[in-house]
């Protein structure tokens, strides 16, 4: 994995959002970003489930990925400027993110520097993934605005701002998804679930540079998850798996709010009890904001979510290592999932995280301890032909 692809990343918790406007807390590209997935995701599910369409689930996910690079490299223009220039010189710009981006992209395997440039060049690249993403991402910027229109509806140009973003909404309203979020009832819910936390820091006990949200840290994990997912050669279905499992991983914290590793790990058994809380919770609160047909795949990426998993005969088996997954069960049929890698993703973005903020000269005794911790447990640790200790070491030198 590539470290300058990788603080790319966290360059987008940096970036702010609305920052001419009166914001209550701090909006950033990241957590924009992180929701907009999760939108998509819920869009794509609408199509597929309720219309019969068929998604390229892995070009919704890559058409995530190079939207938000894009955005990242694009940074300085306000978003009317940004969307009048792609209108005319979309192909000068994109070309120069390409050359910000191509020794990085370049070192990724399987194609995707090509399917990176062919999602720029080529407008009929991915049509129905590319109008659920900007559905997406209108929707995402909706549910930022509000937050801002309430506090101040007497800016001014602010009434401007309200009726263009309704306006490109409603321009999406051929997706069955889009009708469904807009009548502000179940689905809207989960959506608002899932937006609250952006409200929730990560190392909340502990200043740190830049902050992350929960929300935000759970896409870092998901295109973590996916770039390792490329190296391992993972089938499509695993690479879908793998990505979603990550951007779900901490989605009952809507619910029970971020749970400190120490505090888990402090009692014996409290782990397997806060485990069983969320269950609950999930199932009495987030369940019902959903159809039925999605609550399956939903519990698969959310319940037990570092455990390895493949399908067997309508059964789920938690016991194979991530090498016979790759052996044996890389394919669509077995729904494989590699859950130590995803765990191996998680603790590495909270290693950068801790590492990021110490080398901004923010630092704390948690910080350090955790830094340590870490890269003490991945010391010389290969999963799935990935050798996290080397990718620990370099972080942890630098």
């Amino acid at each position: 994995m590539r470290k300058g692809l990788i603080e790319k990343f966290y360059e987008a918790a940096s970036i702010q959002r609305w920052n001419d406007h009166v914001r209550p807390f701090e909006l950033t590209e990241l957590d924009k970003q992180a929701h907009k997935m999760i939108i998509a995701y819920v869009l794509a599910k609408c199509e597929e489930t309720e219309r019969g369409k068929t998604v390229d689930w892995l070009r919704l996910i890559e058409g995530g990925l190079f939207e938000f690079l894009q955005r990242v490299l694009l940074t300085d223009l306000k978003p009317p400027v940004f969307h009048r220039l792609m209108q005319t010189k979309s192909k000068e710009l994109n070309q120069w993110v390409l050359q910000q981006l191509d020794a990085d992209i370049s070192a990724v395997p399987g194609g995707f520097r090509d399917r990176f440039v062919a999602y720029f060049e080529d407008e009929g690249h991915s049509v129905l993934e590319r109008r659920i993403l900007r559905a997406a991402h209108y929707l995402a910027t909706q549910w930022e605005f509000k937050i801002i229109y309430n506090l101040t509806p007497f800016i001014y140009g602010i009434e401007d701002t309200k009726a263009e973003l309704e306006n490109q909404i409603e321009d999406h309203y051929d997706l069955l998804g889009v009708q469904k979020l807009m009548l502000g009832k179940k689905s809207f819910g989960f959506i608002d679930f899932c937006g609250q936390l952006r409200f929730q820091q990560r190392w909340a006990q502990t200043p740190r540079i830049p902050k992350t949200s929960v929300l935000g840290h759970m896409l870092i994990v998901a295109m973590l998850s996916y770039l390792c997912s490329l190296e391992m050669r993972a089938c499509p279905r695993r690479v879908i798996n793998n990505y979603f499992g990550s951007l779900f991983h901490d989605l009952p914290e809507v619910l029970t709010r971020d749970i400190v590793s120490p505090i888990k790990s402090s009692v014996e058994g409290i782990e397997e009890i806060i485990k069983d809380y969320e269950k609950t919770l999930v199932d009495e609160k987030l369940m019902p904001l959903l159809p039925a047909a999605w609550h399956e795949e939903i519990r698969y990426y959310i319940e037990d979510e570092f455990a390895n998993k493949v399908q067997l005969n309508g059964a789920i088996h938690k016991e194979f290592t991530n090498e016979e997954i790759s052996a044996r069960f890389n394919s669509a049929e077995f729904m494989p999932l590699d859950g130590k890698v995803l765990k191996a993703c998680d603790h590495l973005a909270a290693f950068i995280e801790a590492t990021l903020s110490i080398q901004h000269g923010v630092k704390s005794q948690h910080l350090e301890d955790a830094c340590q911790r870490l890269h003490n447990q991945y010391r010389g640790k290969v999963i799935a032909g990935i050798d996290f200790g080397q990718v620990f070491d370099y972080y942890f030198a630098n």
